[in-house]
């Protein structure tokens, strides 16, 4: 009999959303109607000017191997649109191309995190996070976001736990599954301590375009000497509807993008070229429908806020970022595990417990408003009918 797997892949648990997902999707087969709000993906479709430059990359032949790092056409882009949105310089040197966003969460993490070291990570937050830590042989460190701060940081807790061995602190900031954001007086805090104990930090800003009220969310890279020790994470999904493109970037000291560059030698060997070539479209191309959408999400967002608050027993911040609501429902006093999964085997409501993003998540609900309106206004309606019949 084979011996037990190696101890970095024991701890790794699936993503709470594809469950959910699994259980609506039977639920349908059986004839029920489910609205899903669960899964986090633009419901608007590519583009469609970048669908067809990518088609076009296709049929020119754009289809063989390219640099692990990226085309530098591609990485010059990034650079460029990257330093323009947070005041900074950028180099095309710096930048990393990967198959999505998680290989800059995945390989920097490898690169700069030893069996032992701490990993300060925000809870609730993204799962990759806590993934990550574990297969690098780091030990997690969950710092709670703090509701009344529009979730950012609980920053009395953070003080208390960085440490000289704290070896790397994550953010994520719009975040998922809270849509806070992190405000440059929080960010000097941190970055105060990463200079302090010597720390690296991975920024994941995959939703930093999405942002809402006409604000721009800050970035810790901005602040004087971030730039040295910080990764930023970011991609193509949320702002260009492209998920199943599979597109995304780091951008990181020179030094560190070459240690990344080998780990994707060796794993992913290159990102599509083709798709590469519809990402140097997306950027370049007229932003207005990135504005359309904006728009639109926000709209949703008032709603879905709006509707939710209406309903006894429950409280709903106006998220700042993202397309997520996180709302309180401590007052039924019921774990939310049980509320998600009576959601959506009676109100056929597929939304996802907080506490599939970590243990501080007990007591709130996560809801995806990428979604048309009219799903939005039928899940307010059934979610009003369920939580009447529940006591609070």
């Amino acid at each position: 009999m084979l011996s037990a797997f190696a101890q970095r892949v024991i701890s790794l648990e699936p993503e709470g959303a594809y469950q959910v997902l699994a259980r609506a999707q039977e639920l349908e087969a059986q004839g029920r109607e489910i609205l899903h709000l669960e899964i986090g993906q633009p419901d608007f479709h590519t583009f469609p000017h970048i669908s067809l430059r990518g088609i076009r990359a296709i049929t020119e032949g754009q289809t063989r191997y390219n640099p692990p790092a990226g085309l530098p056409d591609l990485r010059k882009v990034i650079a460029e649109d990257v330093g323009q949105r947070r005041g900074i310089e950028i180099r095309p040197e710096q930048v990393v191309v990967g198959p999505g966003a998680k290989p800059g969460l995945f390989f920097p993490t490898l690169a700069v995190v030893e069996p032992g070291d701490e990993v300060i990570y925000p809870d609730p937050g993204f799962p990759t996070y806590r993934a990550v830590v574990d297969v690098a042989g780091g030990i997690p460190v969950p710092v709670p976001l703090n509701e009344e701060n529009q979730f950012s940081f609980d920053l009395n807790i953070f003080e208390e736990l960085v440490n000289e061995k704290t070896r790397l602190i994550i953010l994520n900031s719009p975040a998922n599954p809270t849509g806070g954001v992190m405000p440059m007086s929080d960010l000097e805090v941190i970055a105060s301590a990463a200079e302090e104990y010597n720390c690296w930090i991975i920024s994941d800003e995959i939703y930093a375009r999405l942002a809402y009220d006409g604000q721009k969310t800050p970035s810790i890279l901005s602040l004087p000497g971030m730039l040295e020790r910080s990764v930023l994470v970011d991609g193509y999904s949320k702002t260009y509807a492209m998920t199943g493109w599979r597109l995304g970037y780091a951008v990181m000291p020179e030094d560190l993008a070459k240690r990344v560059e080998l780990l994707l030698t060796h794993s992913i060997g290159c990102t599509a070229t083709f798709t590469q070539v519809a990402g140097i479209e997306a950027i370049t191309a007229d932003q207005g429908m990135v504005s359309d959408v904006i728009d639109e999400y926000q709209r949703r967002r008032d709603h879905i806020v709006d509707g939710l608050n209406a309903i006894p027993g429950i409280r709903c911040q106006k998220p700042q970022g993202a397309f997520y609501v996180f709302p309180n429902v401590k007052s039924f006093g019921l774990p939310v595990s049980e509320i998600a999964r009576l959601l959506l085997d009676d109100a056929g409501v597929a939304v996802l417990p907080g506490t599939d993003f970590g243990r501080y998540g007990e007591g709130y609900l996560r809801l995806c408003y990428a979604a048309s309106m009219e799903i939005i206004e039928e899940a307010l309606i059934r979610m009003a009918a369920f939580f009447e019949g529940v006591n609070h």
